[in-house]
């Protein structure tokens, strides 16, 4: 029985917008109505079988008709000739002289009720292997095959809230919202949309709308502690941080668990002008932190408060810490400058501004601040 290996970049031959690829000449060659078995080998060790298919048609051709044709490379998914040509090289090194010989050959996907093997869940399967992607970070990708899965149920709340959550993580912020609204249709009690719609408005700087969607999740649950804590996040881009300090307040008083409320508590004491209380909340989050895995961000935080409060030695302490764990972050190697320059330390100042030119020679705060340390040198 042929077998057909689908990996990332066959996602329109999973999806069924082609039905046509190209392989390189088989032993045993593919005939019209052969059947093939078609998996997805994402991971080398796990092989799991997508869907049946019949063979309709093949042509074989050489590696040299194949470089100059582009009506052939676009038929197959590519944008040119030189395209096909690059990707057959990579696949096939060794089987690229001029007569090497590949197979073109087209197939239709086969109902579950005609396979010969053994049925599966298909959707399943899709779904699957849509959450490795997405776990990858290719949410484009992710996106297709969800979309795929939700043909067998159009009316599967799940799928379209992962939609949502790829065209979210794509920028496409306007086309997730569409999805989690469907969502809503089928599910209206589930707070967890409205948040996700109230995050997607976040992301597209409208924060009121944002806060009418998170006000529908928190009719339905008000002690949702993801839902308290977006809240928070808005009112904070609304400059609203007393409000922001309530929620994230409220959420403690459920669960005083989570480095990042502490730290996001932390960052609006300080925007009220309270400092003290700010660096406590930023000690509370590093403690946590170092518990579950180390946070750089949170180091930062306190090291900018450290900073506005000119205790300058503590504040280089924290961004070092910072440092550790994302050394090439140019805000901190920057912030942890201005800090040496506060002290007179114009030397090892220089030093943080030129890390940063070497990686980012366009960067223009340490092109400034290494120009005033040369000054004062």
């Amino acid at each position: 029985m042929p077998i057909l290996l689908l990996g990332n970049k066959d996602i329109d031959l999973i999806s069924g917008k082609r039905n046509v690829t190209i392989r390189r000449l088989w032993k045993q060659p593919l005939y019209r109505g052969d059947r093939l078995y078609c998996y997805w080998n994402i991971l080398s060790k796990e092989r799991e079988k997508l869907f049946e298919a019949e063979v309709t048609h093949v042509d074989i051709i050489t590696f040299d008709q194949i470089k100059n044709n582009s009506e052939l490379a676009i038929k197959l998914g590519y944008k040119n000739s030189k395209e096909l040509e690059k990707d057959l090289k990579k696949t096939y090194p060794n089987n690229t002289k001029a007569k090497d010989e590949f197979q073109v050959f087209e197939f239709h996907k086969l109902h579950v009720s005609q396979w010969e093997g053994s049925a599966i869940n298909q959707k399943n399967i899709i779904i699957k292997k849509a959450d490795v992607l997405f776990e990858m970070g290719n949410y484009h990708e992710s996106s297709v095959c969800y979309k795929v899965a939700l043909e067998y149920d159009e009316n599967d709340v799940n799928l379209l809230n992962r939609i949502g959550d790829n065209l979210s993580r794509l920028g496409q912020f306007g086309d997730a919202i569409k999805h989690y609204k469907k969502a809503i249709k089928l599910d209206p009690e589930n707070e967890y949309l409205y948040n996700n719609i109230a995050i997607a408005y976040l992301n597209k700087h409208e924060p009121d709308k944002a806060l009418k969607m998170s006000t529908e999740a928190l009719k339905i649950n008000p002690k949702n502690t993801t839902v308290l804590y977006w809240r928070g996040l808005i009112y904070e881009m609304l400059t609203d941080f007393e409000k922001a300090l309530q929620y994230f307040d409220s959420i403690l008083e459920i669960d005083d668990s989570d480095p990042d409320v502490w730290n996001e508590r932390g960052t609006v004491l300080n925007m009220l002008g309270k400092s003290e209380e700010a660096l406590q909340s930023y000690d509370k989050s590093i403690e946590l932190c170092l518990d579950n895995g180390d946070d750089s961000n949170t180091w930062a935080s306190k090291g900018n408060t450290l900073l506005g409060l000119q205790r300058y030695a503590e504040a280089i302490e924290c961004y070092d810490n910072a440092l550790k764990i994302d050394a090439n972050n140019p805000i901190i190697l920057n912030n942890k400058g201005v800090a040496y320059m506060e002290l007179d330390d114009f030397k090892s100042a220089i030093d943080c501004f030129t890390k940063v030119l070497v990686m980012y020679p366009d960067n223009p705060d340490a092109q400034v601040l290494q120009e005033v340390c040369l000054e004062n040198l």
